[in-house]
């Protein structure tokens, strides 16, 4: 094996070659790791311009002026752009056929001088050349079926093990460029047959492995780590289904490496926390395997930064964000709520309620997920224990205004403390019970008014919201149209959107503390309703609709307790 001084002089040399061969300054085709790539929802002005097909540059260096070289070069582009407009199937079968000749020669030339790089280091550049002319391949993606048949795809993969990451690099920019989502959608045909063929390669373990030996201190492998991202997510979005086999094979755990990595924020951390919440979403395999890696504690770590700070920038934020949406999916799972507990994470959520950060209305979204149902039986108990009724019920008693920065709603903030009463109620038992009942009867019973105040803001919310639906409903019969399933649900939703869900957790929540031993509770709720020319029988239609239609999704054994339970309210409310 050659010294490391003398393969170092290579990989400048051959850098400084590949930089004089494209004969540019600037890499058009290298994405701004500001920004993430493939997001619908970012206003245009903010959206990083479309990659440009064709060349590409693979290093800057802004004093260089043009050579007499470059300039020839600069007119053999123009003549391959004229090349590119009439590009046919033809023209793409020469340019693959090209690609696997100067792949065989690079690879053969290696392994004959392994240990002189001034042998081969050409036929690298040529290698390279080629790679860049097939980023034209992406302009036409009704003919990626050439890309399986001739084989290219699978010689494509096996470049993601070359010895020179920079050869890795460009094919990974290839990739990326070949499975941006819009161009997937241009030919779905096209698209398929791809994915197929790069789902069969085993893309993801191999962009893993060659992740772990890019070197993120150099721009260029920055950006190679970026582009690789870009990869998985184009993937994940056009095909959800493979999120699991992406994270079994490698990713899950690179993924978390990385977030822990002691490294300054950057783009790349952000577009890992993306990743990692899009992997976890509706996946109960990857969630488990994220709770045996010990995910967890570090998402909890992570977000530990923000108990006391705020994020620095509107990129930090939306990582924030973006773990906590991963913590929350990671505690739909039984098994990691028990990890969520042992990690100390009801702490820390508590912390955050107290100090007032931006991290306050998230991990009150987080306590919601972690309490909710007979899983969420041990936090409760242990939420009581760590004193945490003292934060809650001030945030029953006043809700915030809508906060700007996280854009979290008057009525999300509601809902999520209203939930997390109602799981209280439900786990709790004993004397931990007993004193969450207490808060309800101390300053005059003040607590009660409260939530009778939300029943009635809620009630005559969704009544508006139902007067709307009837006539709308009215007016599709009398033009003849049919009410199905369909149609019926889009209503429902509406409904829940107006804060139908709130409401009937107010409803049951008045049920549960009317449900006890402490007599004026259950006379102020009477006296409210009978100020406000309201009566129970509301409340107990509310609760039977509530009935209906509890435990959608989970097990029909969690289903029927969960109805007796309120059938058991309704009798006596």
């Amino acid at each position: 094996m050659e010294s490391a001084p003398v393969w170092a002089g290579y990989r400048r040399d051959i850098r400084k070659a590949v930089a004089t061969r494209l004969g540019s300054t600037s890499c058009p085709n290298r994405p701004d790791r500001g920004t993430k790539r493939g997001r619908d929802d970012e206003p245009e002005d903010l959206r990083p311009p479309r990659k440009e097909r064709g060349g590409r540059n693979w290093h800057r260096d802004e004093e260089r002026g043009p050579t007499a070289e470059e300039d020839r070069n600069a007119l053999d582009d123009g003549d391959d752009e004229e090349e590119n407009e009439t590009l046919d199937e033809g023209a793409v079968k020469r340019m693959i056929l090209n690609f696997e000749k100067r792949s065989y020669k690079n690879q053969e030339l290696r392994i004959k001088f392994p240990d002189n790089p001034e042998k081969f280091m050409e036929s690298e550049l040529d290698l390279n050349d080629i790679i860049q002319e097939m980023h034209v391949i992406a302009t036409i993606p009704d003919l990626y079926h050439l890309l399986v048949e001739l084989n290219a795809v699978q010689s494509l993969l096996g470049l993601l093990s070359h010895e020179n990451t920079d050869v890795c690099i460009a094919v990974v920019d290839l990739l990326q460029e070949l499975t941006d989502i819009d161009t997937l959608h241009e030919s779905e045909e096209g698209a398929q047959v791809l994915i197929d063929a790069l789902l069969e390669g085993q893309v993801v373990a191999l962009l893993v492995q060659n992740l772990e030996r890019l070197d993120e201190s150099t721009k260029e492998e920055a950006d190679g780590v970026h582009n690789t991202l870009a990869i998985i997510e184009n993937m994940t979005e056009f095909r959800p289904e493979i999120c699991s086999d992406a994270a079994q094979q490698g990713l899950l755990h690179w993924l978390l490496k990385r977030l822990k990595a002691k490294m300054p924020f950057d783009a790349n951390k952000l577009y890992c926390s993306e990743i990692l919440a899009i992997l976890l979403q509706n996946n109960d395999d990857t969630r488990e395997l994220l709770g045996e890696l010990d995910g967890i504690d570090v998402l909890l770590q992570q977000l530990s930064v923000f108990k006391r700070h705020d994020p620095g920038t509107a990129e930090e934020q939306e990582m924030m964000e973006n773990l906590f949406d991963a913590l929350c999916s990671c505690l739909m799972l039984s098994s990691n709520r028990d990890r969520f507990l042992k990690g100390e994470g009801l702490q820390l959520m508590n912390l955050m309620l107290r100090e007032k950060k931006m991290s306050r209305c998230s991990a009150l979204r987080v306590l919601d997920h972690a309490m909710i149902g007979p899983e969420g039986t041990d936090n409760c108990h242990k939420f009581v224990d760590i004193l945490g009724l003292r934060t809650i019920f001030p945030l029953f008693m006043k809700s915030p205004k809508k906060a700007k920065k996280t854009g979290v709603s008057e009525k999300e903030h509601e809902e999520h403390v209203c939930s997390i009463l109602a799981s209280l109620l439900r786990n709790l038992r004993g004397q931990q019970r007993t004193r969450l009942l207490s808060k309800f009867t101390e300053s005059d019973c003040e607590k009660v008014d409260r939530l009778m105040e939300l029943y009635f803001k809620y009630l005559e919310a969704v009544r508006v919201a139902d007067k709307k639906i009837e006539g709308e409903k009215h007016d599709m019969v009398r033009r003849g149209e049919i009410l199905d399933d369909d149609v019926e649900e889009e209503f429902y939703l509406r409904r829940l959107d107006a804060g139908l869900f709130l409401l009937q957790l107010l409803c049951y929540v008045t049920a549960e503390i009317c449900n006890n031993n402490l007599p004026q509770i259950r006379q102020r709720v009477l006296q409210i309703l009978n100020m406000r020319g309201s009566s129970v029988k509301i409340m107990r239609h509310i609760l039977k609709e509530y009935s209906e239609s509890i435990g959608d999704g989970k097990s029909e054994e969690f289903r029927e307790s969960e109805q007796k339970r309120i059938q058991e309210l309704l009798e006596t409310l």
